[in-house]
This record gives C-alpha cells, sequence and structure tokens, in this order.
C-alpha cells in the first residue's frame, strides 16, 4: 500500500499496474487512444501524459506508482500537449467525418471536442491507400488509422493470430498483413476482436444492413431472423440501458416493428447442438475414442483450428454451430407451401460475432449446396437499424418470440458465455448416464463458471444406469477456454500427447461471445462490462423453467416428427445438423493430406 498525490489530493493505492489505473481510481477520466488494460503497454498516444512536482512528464500508462508521488494532470502545459497531440492526428486522418461508419461513436472526434480543438494548424493529407473489403467480416481502410496499435497488440497480445502488424517507417508507417495481402490472403479468423478495440473507423464491421433492408420491403418475401444469446445482454449498451441488463423482449418487439416476420431465438439451436455433440461425446466415451473432444459452435476457433493445428482438425465435433443447425431447421420448416404461402423466405441471424458472416459462406456450412442462412447481422448493425426506424427501443414493452421455434432451455442461453456450452452439454450428458442432475449447486459446474483464460475439472461418474455400466468409475476431465492464447496451450498438449482432457471448449472471444466483435464497442474497463453481461446470462438461465436441453419438450416434438420418430443420430439429423472441417495450411491455403503444420 501506498500514497499519491494527485492534483491536491491524497489517494491510496495498492497492487496497480501503473499511474493511469490510480488515477482513474481517483474518478479523474484522463484520456487515452492506445491504452487498454488487457493489452500490453504501449505508450504511443501520450493523452496520458501527466505532470511530476519537479516538472517532468511522461506517459501516466508506462509509469508504475510509488509512494510520495505528487503528479498533476490538468495544468496548461498538459492540455496544451493533448490538443496539439490530437491536432497531428487528425492532420493525418481521413477528415470525412460526417459519412464515417463510425460517426458519432469515433473516440479520436470525441477526444477532439472534449480538449477543446477547435481548428487545426497542420495541412491534411490526401487518402492514399485501398480500403480493403475482402474480408466478409470486417473492412480495412488505413486512412482512418491512427497507429495506436489497439488492433496489433490485440491480434498478437491477446488473440495470438498475428495476422496484421506495423511495416514501413516515419510517416509511411501502416498497420497491414505481411506484404500488403489483403485480409482474405491471411490467417485471420474473423473474431473482430480488432474491431472492437480500434478508436476510429480503421477497422469496422462488413455490414449487409442494405440488403436485409431490401428484404423487409418486398411484399414477395417472408423475412425471419433468430437472435444469439449473448446478443440480449449487450444490445441495451446502445441505447442508454444499464450494462447487462437482458432486452431480449424489446429486441422482439422492435425487429417486429422494422417487418420480420417471425423472430426465434437461437437458444433451440443451442439445445439443438447440446442433444447432438452429447450424442457425440457419449459415442467417443462408450468407445474409448483418444484425443479429447472439441466443441465446434465458434467458426472463428474452427478456422484457427483449420489453419494453425490442422492435425487435430478430426478432433472438432462434427456439430454444426447453432446458427447453422437453426438455420437449416428453418429453411427445411418453411418449404412448405402452406407456411410459406408461395414467399420467398431470407432468413436472418443477429449475432455478437463478426466471424459468422464468413461461417455462412463456408461450402460446409450449407445444405445440398444452399445456404442455410442468407444474412449475417451483427449487435451493433441491429442497434444502427433500430435507430435509422426512430423506434426508441428504451422505451418500448417486451414480446416473446415466436413458435414454433420460440422456446429455448436455460443450458442454450449461457452458450453465449465462456464455459457455457460445456456446462449446457455436461448437464445431458451427466443425466443419460446417471439419471442425476450434475452434483454442483444450481446446476452450474462451478471450477469453469468465471472469465479465467483456462479452467479445468473434473465430473466422476457414479452409480450409473446398467446400461452404461462400462462408465462406473471414469473420470471426465474437461478444459474450458476463451482467446486463442488459451486455445494455444490446451492444443500443443494435445499435439504433444500430454493432454489429460476428454473434452474441450474454446471460444474465440475472451469471455466468450458476450464480447464478441459484433458487440458495441465498451467504453468502461472491458472486464467489468463483462462480468454483468455474464451475470445476466447466468440470470436468464436460472430464471428459466426448463434448464436442461434435453427437457426442452418443443425440441423432443420435433425431433419425432422431423427425424422420423429416430430421434438425435437419426439420417436427417446427419444431414441437415453436422459438417466437416478443411485442413488448411499455415497462410490459409487449402491443402491435401500432406498438410503443412504451423510449427
Amino acid at each position: 500500500m501506498g500514497f499519491m498525490t494527485i492534483d491536491g489530493q491524497r489517494v491510496e493505492f495498492t497492487n496497480e499496474p501503473n499511474v493511469l489505473t490510480v488515477i482513474r481510481n481517483a474518478e479523474i477520466d484522463i484520456p487515452t487512444l492506445c491504452y487498454h488494460s488487457e493489452l500490453s503497454i504501449y505508450g504511443a498516444c501520450r493523452l496520458c501524459t501527466v505532470e511530476n512536482d519537479r516538472g517532468k512528464t511522461f506517459a501516466s500508462c508506462a509509469e508504475p506508482p510509488r509512494d510520495g508521488m505528487v503528479i498533476y494532470t490538468n495544468t496548461p502545459r498538459l492540455m496544451r500537449y493533448r490538443r496539439t497531440i490530437l491536432e497531428l492526428l487528425l492532420a493525418a486522418h481521413d477528415r470525412d467525418c460526417t459519412t464515417c461508419v463510425k460517426s458519432g461513436e469515433c473516440h479520436l472526434l470525441e477526444l477532439a471536442h472534449r480538449m477543446g480543438v477547435d481548428r487545426i494548424r497542420f495541412k491534411n493529407r490526401e487518402a492514399k491507400y485501398p480500403i480493403d473489403e475482402s474480408s466478409p467480416a470486417i473492412v480495412r481502410n488505413p486512412n482512418k488509422c491512427i497507429l495506436c496499435g489497439d488492433c496489433v497488440r490485440m491480434c498478437d497480445n491477446v488473440q495470438s493470430v498475428n495476422a496484421i502488424d506495423f511495416a514501413y517507417r516515419g510517416t509511411s508507417t501502416l498497420v497491414t498483413p505481411a506484404f500488403n495481402k489483403t485480409i482474405a490472403q491471411t490467417n485471420c479468423v474473423n473474431c473482430g476482436q480488432c474491431r472492437v478495440v480500434c478508436p476510429t473507423g480503421a477497422i469496422s464491421i462488413k455490414t449487409n444492413i442494405d440488403e436485409v433492408w431490401d428484404a423487409l420491403a418486398d411484399p414477395n418475401t417472408i423475412v425471419v431472423a433468430q437472435v444469439a444469446p449473448a446478443v440480449r445482454v449487450a444490445l441495451g449498451d446502445k441505447f442508454g440501458i444499464p450494462k447487462g441488463e437482458n432486452v431480449m423482449g424489446k429486441l422482439v418487439n422492435a425487429l417486429h416493428r422494422l417487418g420480420f416476420h417471425e423472430v426465434y431465438d437461437t437458444t433451440y439451436g443451442a439445445d439443438l447442438t447440446v442433444i447432438e455433440e452429447a450424442e457425440e461425446l457419449l459415442e467417443r466415451i462408450s468407445s474409448g475414442a483418444k484425443g479429447p473432444l472439441f466443441t465446434s459452435c465458434c467458426p472463428a476457433w474452427v478456422k484457427f483450428c483449420e489453419t494453425r493445428y490442422p492435425e487435430l482438425a478430426d478432433n472438432i465435433s462434427t456439430c454444426r454451430s447453432p446458427q447453422q443447425m437453426f438455420g437449416a431447421v428453418i429453411r427445411e420448416y418453411y418449404r412448405n407451401p402452406e407456411i410459406n404461402q408461395g414467399k420467398k423466405l431470407v432468413s436472418v441471424s443477429i449475432m455478437p460475432c463478426t466471424a459468422k458472416k464468413e461461417e455462412i459462406l463456408r461450402p460446409e456450412s450449407m445444405t445440398n449446396g444452399r445456404q442455410d442462412v442468407d444474412y449475417v447481422l451483427t449487435t451493433t448493425e441491429v442497434a444502427s437499424m433500430i435507430r435509422k426506424s426512430g423506434i426508441r427501443f428504451e422505451n418500448i414493452d417486451g414480446e416473446s418470440t415466436d413458435m414454433p421455434f420460440g422456446i429455448g432451455s436455460g443450458g442454450g442461453v449461457i452458450f453465449g458465455v465462456t464455459g457455457g456450452v460445456m456446462e449446457a452439454a455436461l448437464r445431458t450428458v451427466y443425466e443419460i448416464i446417471t439419471g442425476r442432475e450434475l452434483p454442483f449447486p444450481n446446476l452450474h459446474v462451478s471450477p469453469i463458471v468465471g472469465l479465467e483464460q483456462v479452467k479445468e475439472a473434473t465430473i466422476k461418474l457414479e452409480n450409473v444406469k446398467p446400461e452404461w455400466k462400462a462408465a462406473e468409475g471414469f473420470e471426465v476431465k474437461i478444459a474450458v477456454t476463451s482467446g486463442y492464447a488459451g486455445a494455444r496451450q490446451l492444443m500443443d498438449q494435445v499435439r504433444e500427447g500430454t493432454s489429460p482432457y476428454h473434452f474441450i471448449e474454446v471460444m474465440g472471444c475472451p469471455g466468450g461471445c458476450i464480447t464478441g466483435g459484433g458487440q458495441p464497442r465498451p467504453q468502461e474497463d472491458i472486464n467489468i462490462v463483462r462480468q454483468k453481461r455474464m451475470e445476466a446470462i447466468y440470470g436468464e438461465d436460472e430464471r428459466k423453467i426448463v434448464r436442461k436441453s434435453h427437457e426442452n419438450q418443443s425440441l423432443m416434438n420435433f425431433y419425432k416428427e422431423w427425424g422420423d420418430g429416430k430421434g438425435p443420430g437419426c439420417h436427417a439429423s446427419h444431414e441437415y445438423l453436422h459438417t466437416h472441417y478443411v485442413k488448411r495450411g499455415k497462410y490459409n491455403e487449402l491443402t491435401t493430406e500432406n498438410f503443412v503444420v504451423n510449427k
């Protein structure tokens, strides 16, 4: 414990990593552009510069706190420094602010207004770099880049993907993929975390809003939507609703007002995934198959495995993601002329994830060569549509999702948070084998609940049903991770033959889908936001009457009708609900069996 004097106020500190954190703990909102608590210290923007009692200035993000320090955060000298820095950044910036995708949300412009930058004394450079629209998920506009390095460090430090980096020097410095390749030519997994931390419009979401507007306006088209679990606890951020509040009912109402004919809950698709994945895990347990089974819900993770660990692609569950399973079911349901009334179907999924935009385009995600989902809208895009329509989202009442696919279990809801897929699957698997509920309070597998990077647990199968007597005493070892640094750790163990696990859940984004690449960009500490969203997800699960996927009677009835009464594992489920993966090389090239392994 120590004490600092900040602007004349005595402030206590303990284990804060830098002076900046101490300042913010003292309720002083000192400006930054390149600082994020979960990224490495870069100190590029210098906006957080402070002054000590001897007149020395330094970047507060890069300075450790020391007992007895006396610092000032808002002297006239510092104010001049910050205004000059912002002027220089804006002079090197493409300033078409009125038409920018980040207009109204640009952190650079917000700080310029706040610091009183009312003129720019330096000549503006002309835009000179091509815009990269090659990716189905994100758009790169280098002319709006301020070289803060946030995207580079997110891609490297947190995600361990390394698709982009700095190139060249001086005024020619550029953030780009190696050799000036397009994003589509790299091993980018489309997670969108670079976009989440970008303070300007340099990285944005590849939008499909106009196409969806056109479909909604077509009288000969039925437009249906499915809404992922994580969307409901983040969308409210865009409308001033408290962080983490569940706004699913309001969203259903808003989507109906926008013209969507039916609105379904992707938790139904998540329940489908649990049933099919549980069947797969049970088969592996009974057969004594070697190597762990990996979950397959996250398309960014799937691509990560395909490109970095292609030799392990066969360990990924063959189950499609909830989006793709549900998309196939919806399309098959609307083939009935009595239901489609001779109209064309457009299927839209509303997701927290930018990688979902690529997933729907993968041939492996299609049924008989046809896309099951036509368009993916992220949470941020849907918020934009609601605003454009003039709907006062914060004031409207909630509505229920539509039938026959409007009911999902609590197990389906928790898919939105790290550990949720694993917990939902275990609720079903354990009960099938033992006939009892999971032996954890409130059905939560406590060792894997939380936001830690890697979590693990062991569940022993005891007093099993007679038909599962071979599994008596078997200890199921599980692991959960979110973000690719943790995934690499677990995958390296599998590659080296030292992994003790039978079942591993991987989500591409830290914390899971609750902070996916298509979610609103948090202005507060990201860890606080994750915590609130996670609590809201588990809260909805606990309020559900049905909390286990296999107890979703609506789903079980569907299986009886759709699967010729044979249930999970039938021919129809394999045709519509399962897929395969592509072994790729280090640079995302398609390979033969002699694939390149990224060592």
